[in-house]
């Protein structure tokens, strides 16, 4: 599926920004490359600004990195619900919740590489098995319908997004 193919009521407009960023590419070669280049830049980051913040009351390099994990496994979630036919409404998420009990703090650059690797290739192999009728399957998550394919995009688009942040403000 690429992202042409989504329909204008596949998600709501709060994460446009994030589905426009990933351009119209296939979202299975996205979720591939991503995972092979995204530890690359993982691995480029000082471990000493690891637990840096570039501003009062903004989060740590590394509780972005543990936000961009509990985000796609959460995106991940509902993809499976949806796409496995689950019509429960699933609810929203507050990440700012996340982040205290995420234990960031005495996370080591390295675990988290290793957890990113193992999150996506979860994601990979999860958006493999769906075959293109259910990518279009719809379901609702935070009060608004959302597609599985949409929800594939969102995860890509929601990590680049915090890579652009990362590069931009922390590093």
């Amino acid at each position: 599926m690429k992202q042409s193919e989504l329909a204008k009521g596949d998600y709501h407009s709060f994460y446009e920004p994030y589905i426009q960023a990933v351009g119209d590419v296939d979202l299975l070669e996205m979720l591939e490359r991503q995972l092979g280049n995204f530890p690359q830049f993982l691995a480029s980051i000082p471990e000493e600004k690891l637990h840096h913040k570039y501003a009062e009351g903004k989060w740590t390099v590394a509780e972005v990195l543990v936000h961009i994990l509990d985000a796609e496994r959460i995106f991940q979630y509902r993809a499976l619900r949806i796409g496995r036919g689950d019509i429960t409404p699933l609810t929203s998420f507050d990440q700012d919740a996340y982040v205290p009990q995420s234990n960031a703090h005495v996370r080591t650059l390295a675990s988290l590489i290793a957890e990113y690797k193992s999150v996506r290739a979860s994601t990979l192999s999860l958006f493999q098995s769906f075959p293109d009728k259910i990518l279009h399957r719809k379901g609702t998550a935070s009060n608004t319908i959302v597609s599985v394919g949409a929800l594939g995009f969102m995860i890509c688009g929601h990590q680049k997004h915090h890579k652009g942040i990362l590069k931009e403000r922390y590093l």
